[in-house]
This record gives C-alpha cells, sequence and structure tokens, in this order.
C-alpha cells in the first residue's frame, strides 16, 4: 500500500499548562516542549506507522527548525523527497496549549507551507491522496484534480472549497465545528463523509444517510494533539486494506484514542498493533 499526501509541515511549540486561557487572560505554570507537526506530516507518519509506504510532498524553511520538524519522519522511513527547501520562509510552527484534560487551543504561523504551488505538484498523483487545508487552497485543488486513485481529503481548518473537489472526493474527514461550516455541501457527491466527535467517536454517511458509527476505547487523556490526524492516517489505511466501513471506523477511533494518551502530535502517533491491541482489550 503506497500513500501519498500533500500537506504543511510544523514544528509545534506545546505548553501544557494549568488550565487554557480565556480572552485577555495570561496562563502561568506551564511546562514547554517541542514537536514535530503539522496536519500533513503527521497524517504521513501516522499511515506510516500503520503499515503504509507513504510520500509527503511539502516544504519547509532553510532554518535550524526544519531538521527538528521532519526527524520522525526521516527516522520512520517516511518518503520525504518530494519536500522542498525555502530560502526565503521560515518552516512553519504551531503555538499549542494543553490543559490537563488534554484539550487545547492551537495557533499556526504557516511560514513555508505557504509557499506549496502547484508546480511543485507532479503532474499527476497515481497513488492514494491525502490532503488537508493548512496549504494554498489552489494546491489542494490541483492536487485533488490530478489524483487518479482514492481521494481524502481532511477538510481542516475549514475554508471555502470548490464543488468539484467535494464531489471528486472519495472520503472527506471532518470535526462537528467542520461539519458544521460546510452543512449540506459535504455530501453532494458520492463519496463517504467520516465526522469526529472527539471522545463521543465519530460517525460515517453515504450521500447523507448514516452508514456507520463507532465510539473510540476508554483511555485516560492528556493531550489530544495530533489525535485528528492519526484517526485521517487509520481510516484511510483501513479502507485501502479492505475493512468495512463499520470496522474502519472503529480502528480509526481506537487510533485516534491511542494517540490522546501521549503528549506531542508525531510522538504520539501509534503502530498498528497498538491500535489493534487497544481494540481488543475494548
Amino acid at each position: 500500500m503506497r500513500i501519498t499526501v500533500v500537506g504543511s509541515i510544523n514544528l509545534d511549540m506545546v505548553a501544557s499548562a494549568p488550565s487554557l486561557p480565556a480572552p485577555g487572560e495570561t496562563v502561568t505554570g506551564a511546562t514547554l516542549a517541542r514537536h514535530a507537526g503539522g496536519k500533513g506530516a503527521n497524517q504521513a507518519l501516522a499511515a506510516r506507522r500503520l503499515g503504509a509506504e507513504v510520500s509527503l510532498i511539502g516544504r519547509v524553511g532553510e532554518d535550524e527548525m526544519s531538521g527538528a520538524a521532519v526527524t520522525l519522519m526521516l527516522a520512520h522511513g517516511v518518503d520525504l523527497s518530494g519536500v522542498e527547501t525555502d530560502i526565503a520562509a521560515p518552516t512553519g510552527v504551531a503555538l499549542i496549549a494543553v490543559d490537563p484534560s488534554g484539550e487545547n487551543q492551537i495557533v499556526v504561523a504557516a511560514g513555508a507551507n505557504h509557499f506549496v504551488t502547484p508546480e511543485q505538484l507532479p503532474a499527476r498523483i497515481e497513488t492514494p491522496l491525502i490532503a488537508q487545508l493548512e496549504l494554498p487552497i489552489e494546491t489542494v485543488e490541483a492536487a485533488v484534480g490530478r489524483a487518479t486513485d482514492f481521494v481524502c481529503v481532511n477538510l481542516a481548518p475549514a475554508a471555502p472549497v470548490s464543488e468539484a473537489m467535494l464531489r471528486r472526493a472519495d472520503l472527506i474527514v471532518v470535526n462537528e465545528t467542520e461539519a458544521a461550516f460546510y452543512g449540506e455541501a459535504l455530501h453532494v457527491g458520492g463519496g463517504l463523509v467520516a465526522v469526529t466527535k472527539g471522545a463521543r467517536g465519530a460517525v460515517m454517511y453515504r450521500r447523507g444517510v448514516e452508514m456507520a458509527w463507532a465510539t473510540p476505547p476508554r483511555v485516560h487523556a492528556i493531550d489530544a494533539t495530533g489525535a485528528g490526524d492519526a484517526f485521517v492516517g487509520a481510516i484511510v489505511v483501513a479502507l485501502l486494506d479492505g475493512m468495512t466501513e463499520d470496522a474502519a471506523l472503529h480502528f480509526a477511533c481506537a487510533a485516534g484514542a491511542l494517540a490522546a494518551t501521549r503528549p506531542g502530535a508525531q510522538p504520539s502517533l501509534g503502530t498498528r498493533e497498538e491500535v489493534e491491541g487497544l481494540l481488543a482489550g475494548a
């Protein structure tokens, strides 16, 4: 199984705090950690950890942060030959605050991600494709338009996209906030739509009709950062592996739950054996 991911690469600066700040509030007593992140990179590594061969197309800056942003992907064998270095823009950074329950607030400075253009993409993408919306929309639209195989679009963060892209996607993944943003437009095509609901699980639809529903195994969540990306990587791997919609949704929920038990985005991503073990225990 080979998957191409077109997406963002960030370095996450994670402050674990006693509580999340309200507007205008300063919260002290936090601890700081740096982790590799970015939705594209996270989903690429998630799929790789679950057994797929994965190539990532993206962009980093020519700075000291770029090495830290790709270290885990290199260590686990993600193909980064499609990642270019931008001499003018810095590596993308996500500023993340996390509270003891695992809830988070995230602000992203796109940096080099903003300069991934359609010209960086191959003329045809002949493997299954995963894309998100942390790159310029025209680049995401171009990637989907050049794909000749299975296409998954994670419509995050929510932004206006063409109806053509929504119709082309074989799988759309959104959370509840994103689902509300798009409304019925999510269901214009004949593909699957998975709506994640955090600790309450996920629901899958086709043409607006519920096809499957799953709840995640019970875990002690400490950091939800990356859980949604773990879900995306897992559900694509599961569907490409021939699982039913119901089985794929349960597998993806377990992958997301497992990620929430560990700090950081990429360090939290589980292997197939770990995800299957969590499901078996549940």
